[in-house]
This record gives C-alpha cells, structure tokens and sequence, in this order.
C-alpha cells in the first residue's frame, strides 16, 4: 500500500535575525570614550592607539576623540582614535 509520509512540523521558519554588524562611527567622526566604533566577528580590523577590543571582538573608544583608520604590517587595518586635546595641541602650533 502506497503511504504519503505523516504531514510533521514544517523545514522552514529557521531564519535568524541579522546582528547588526559594522562600522557604527566612521573615520573623521567625534567619538566619546565607551563609544562603540565597530561590531565584527573576529578581527577584521585591529585595535590601534586609545581603542579597546571587547570580547566579542568589538572596537570601542577608550578616549574622546576622531576616529582614525590606517594601515600596518602586513596589511592589516587598525582603528585609532585621535584624542580631542592632541587635535588642540597641533592646531596651536
């Protein structure tokens, strides 16, 4: 006798929500100390100078400043920040 299978729970309906990755402050942009600059998964982009790296591989601001990229050895890309005084010292001279 032919049989269709027992009609069970459906195969779709797995669909998660997206994370809400990326640059969130962009180079040339203010950032307050604590400021979230990028959410990654692992280390596209490395911590540079005044900036922190959380578990989660997020880059965040450790003090008020300007958002820097660059590059580094091997063609790494590293994320800076440039604190508010030092843009004041450099402007004075």
């Amino acid at each position: 006798m032919a049989h269709k299978k027992a009609g069970g729970s459906s195969k779709n309906g797995r669909d998660t929500a997206g994370r809400r990755l990326g640059v969130k402050i962009y180079g040339g942009q203010y950032a307050s100390a604590g400021n979230i600059i990028i959410r990654q998964r692992g280390t596209k982009l490395n911590p540079g100078q005044n900036v922190g790296l959380g578990k989660d591989h997020t880059i965040y601001a450790l003090v008020d400043g300007v958002v820097k990229f660059s590059y580094g050895r091997q063609g790494r890309q590293y994320v800076n920040i440039v604190p508010a005084n030092a843009e004041i010292a450099n402007a004075a001279e």
